[in-house]
């Protein structure tokens, strides 16, 4: 679960972190009675949306007066950045930069560790850094148990080459951070550009949060900080319906019972020449109305042209997945979307009764099934 720049700030301070303190804006003259209240000059007025490359696009401008401020937000607001349309701004006191540095914890799958990133080639793309000068960058894991401990800072101060004046301020920074990753089950915690100031101090100029979607259960309190709008519509409809949803770009809709077998399934559909057009997991001990959701939600993106149920009843009842399906057909009027079904395990003889006499096209083998909505989907793109 993704963040804007704003809440990630706002968890930062309350870890200590200093951080420009602005404050977030819907429209240009909000923007400007924002500047006007914080009587600094300048302000900076940036972009809120949930992808990268926001300067690039024209997502961060500076501004030096309230009419600055007014047309600054004025340009940002409603501009598309990588297919988002931003909504919103955040403005908030301009920085006296001296020098751009990026720090980040990020959970690493080959360690299963937090991992340390820190590099003094700041504000530019870290991956760009780790290809060309990976003398730059600095990497360590926190051992498990430990977290973040004061050599560790050290170890980060030394390598980033921190001034005297600024390690007080950069000491807190880094805690703060790690205090953060760890309190909110953070998958990514990132700040670039972390800053020292022509003041010699440090602050936090930017902040990339993102929370583990497994971890949420035990953070309730982060849920108001989901923004629907960021996100792809059919995926928000999923989540609220306790379906594993991922949109892909293909034209065969799958639906799967089981994480493994949804990627078996992916990946078969490809073999035989087809594209799915999504991820969809309705779960072991899935029910009646969440395979009618799942049925919706599939049937609402419009490139799918052909549908490929693919059960195995081991928890889930076979029966109750066919009793989903019809109830779903009934409640989508006119719909036409051929589907080929392959059930079997627990009640599968019962789920055959129940869909005879339908225009289901049933497959008795999950290679059978995935050819005939390879052949299907290709007939019904011609």
């Amino acid at each position: 679960m993704k963040i804007h720049e704003y809440q990630g700030k706002d968890l930062l301070a309350a870890h200590g972190v200093p951080t420009p303190r602005g404050r977030v804006a819907t429209d240009a003259d909000g923007a400007a009675r924002i500047a006007e209240e914080l009587a600094t000059w300048p302000v900076v007025v940036k972009a809120q949306v949930h992808v990268g490359g926001r300067g690039k696009a024209g997502g961060v401008k500076l501004a030096h007066s309230l009419q600055e401020t007014r047309e600054a937000a004025a340009k940002i607001i409603g501009l598309d950045i990588k297919g988002i349309t931003v909504r919103q701004v955040l403005v908030e006191p301009g920085v006296d930069i001296k020098r751009e540095i990026y720090l980040a914890i990020v959970m690493d799958r080959v360690s299963k560790r937090p991992l340390v990133m820190a590099s003094a080639a700041g504000g530019m793309d870290i991956e760009e850094v780790a290809e060309k000068t990976p003398e730059k960058l600095l990497k360590f894991t926190l051992p498990p148990g430990y977290g973040m401990r004061p050599f560790h800072v050290q170890r980060l101060a030394d390598f980033l080459e921190i001034p005297e004046s600024a390690q007080k301020t950069f000491h807190a920074i880094v805690n703060g951070l790690a205090e953060m990753f760890y309190a909110k089950d953070c998958s990514l915690a990132e700040i670039n550009p972390l800053v020292i100031t022509g003041a010699g101090q440090a602050i936090a100029c930017d902040a990339k949060v993102i929370f583990d979607e497994n971890a949420l259960y035990k953070h309730p309190e982060l849920e108001s900080l989901r923004d629907d709008g960021e996100e792809e519509p059919l995926e928000v409809e999923a989540r609220r319906a306790s379906v594993n949803y991922v949109k892909l770009d293909g034209k065969i809709g799958c639906i799967v019972n089981g994480a493994g077998l949804a990627m078996a399934t992916m990946d078969i559909v490809k073999h035989f020449g087809g594209e799915p057009a999504n991820f969809l997991d309705i779960g072991g001990g899935a029910k009646a109305q969440q395979v009618a959701d799942a049925l919706r939600i599939i049937t609402s993106d419009k490139s799918v042209n052909t549908i490929f149920f693919n059960i195995f009843g081991g928890i889930v009842r076979c029966d109750r997945v066919a009793a989903g399906i019809l109830q779903a057909l009934e409640s989508l009027p006119g719909f036409n979307t051929p589907i080929v079904i392959r059930l079997i395990g627990t009640n599968d003889k019962e789920a055959h009764e129940m869909l005879k006499g339908t225009s289901l096209i049933v497959a008795r083998t999950m290679a059978e099934g995935a050819q005939k909505a390879v052949a299907i989907s290709r007939g019904a793109t011609a």
